[in-house]
């Protein structure tokens, strides 16, 4: 099988001295694994950061067995945030679930939009709101959508809308920017609300039931941002 395709690398690990194993998301063949040989080279490694755009060609003599990539630069996005930490951060942190909630070989080229549109909001002013929204979205498109819409009951405080969710043993709010989409004047606390209440779902609807963990990465990028 031979074939070439746009991609996004998601994770890497080296495979011997001059190799590594690189897993790429594809816009036609979707999360791919392969070995590039001369990977750890300075020719090529500099190509190889997590979440760069590349060009491959895929080789394998067996769908059972694993193939190898021949890769090309197409747009080095993730340099352009080494100054930035939590930015920086958060190109790991999706890239990482990509990796962990996406199946191999499986097309699905919503989720390679997605992770062109991931980059647009790095370069938004409202980043991180807009962030909470894309991981929302990505599980959507997963066939995990939360609906908060249809779930949430609203009361009035002090003249104040808050948004909540009740069950038999909890009641807990949920940030009004999440049920109004508002971008503007969102404080951190909201923001850190937003993030716990999707990773809460995450680990709840999805990693638990499949004995999966959240990635160190996602914990790190939420702290950076405290």
């Amino acid at each position: 099988m031979n074939w070439d395709d746009s991609a996004y690398l998601i994770s890497k690990n080296r495979y011997s001295e001059n190799s590594i194993i690189a897993e790429v998301f594809t816009e036609n063949h979707g999360k791919i694994s392969g070995i590039i040989f001369g990977g750890t080279s300075k020719k090529i490694k500099n190509y190889l950061q997590i979440g760069n755009k590349i060009y491959v060609n895929y080789n394998t003599k067996s769908p059972t067995r694993i193939g190898y990539f021949k890769i090309e630069i197409l747009k080095a996005l993730t340099p352009l945030y080494f100054d930035e930490n939590q930015k920086l951060s958060c190109i790991s942190s999706a890239m990482h679930l990509i990796k962990l909630l996406t199946a191999e070989a499986q097309s699905n080229k919503e989720i390679f939009i997605l992770i062109d549109n991931f980059f647009h909001i790095l370069a938004s002013d409202y980043w991180i709101q807009e962030y909470i929204f894309w991981e929302l979205e990505l599980l959507k498109l997963l066939g995990y959508d939360l609906e908060l819409k249809n779930i949430v009951e609203q009361e009035v405080v002090d003249d104040k809308i808050n948004y909540f969710v009740k069950s038999s043993t909890e009641k807990k709010i949920i940030p009004n920017f999440l049920i109004e989409k508002n971008y503007d004047n969102v404080d951190l606390k909201s923001l850190l609300k937003g993030l716990k209440l999707v990773t809460d779902y995450l680990e709840k609807s999805i990693l638990k039931p499949n004995n999966l963990n959240l990635p160190n990465s996602r914990t790190h990028f939420v702290n950076l941002l405290k």
